[in-house]
């Protein structure tokens, strides 16, 4: 009898388990392919797209272009950039946020030759490259280069009309007991200029 327990136990426990991390929310990335107003299609690549639901709580927010000169000493940036052999980094995305989000130093999606840098501008200078930004840390400090091709914006409060087709999304979502996913926040940028 006290088996049949520990067995029952054991998968009372394995179940609970189980639908806590069925709930942890999910992260798609990729290229708007359609939205109808309620359900978005993703498409994150090798041909798969994923449908998103939206609701009156999910929250949008639009990656506004602005120019290098916007940027000033003081301010909270995202910047992804591309690590060279020698350890330089160059960006390729700088993104102003209105207050600091998870600061410091790391790898990008897992990956050796690319960096998140998530700290605030502490001096900015013109090189023969292009401005190169000091960001600072709690505990250190990056130079980053950041070239006239690199994408530059700040974040505002967005709308279901920036979900256009062909426009990039980086959103988080809640995986529902049908499967189905429940956006609960998406960031969107500017379809990419052709």
């Amino acid at each position: 009898m006290k088996t049949f327990y520990i067995a029952l136990l054991s998968g009372v426990l394995a179940l609970a388990n189980a639908a806590v991390s069925a709930q942890e929310p999910t992260r798609v990335r990729g290229t708007i392919a359609a939205f109808d107003g309620n359900v978005l299609s993703v498409n994150s690549g090798g041909g798969n797209n994923t449908a998103v639901h939206l609701t009156d709580k999910t929250v949008i927010v639009f990656t506004q272009p602005i120019a290098t000169a916007d940027i000033k000493p003081g301010d909270f940036l995202g910047v992804t950039s591309e690590k060279s052999g020698d350890g330089t980094l160059t960006a390729l995305d700088v993104r102003r946020f209105p207050k600091p989000v998870n600061p410091g130093h790391r790898p990008f999606d897992g990956r050796d030759d690319q960096t998140m840098t998530n700290a605030t501008v502490s001096n900015m200078v013109q090189s023969a490259n292009g401005r190169e930004l000091t960001l600072a840390y709690e505990g250190g400090a990056q130079k980053i280069l950041v070239p006239e091709k690199a994408a530059i914006s700040t974040l505002v409060p967005g709308q279901r009309s920036h979900l256009v087709p062909g426009a990039a999304v980086n959103l988080t979502a809640n995986p529902g007991g049908d499967g189905m996913l429940t956006a609960i926040r998406i960031q969107v940028s500017p379809p990419a200029s052709k």
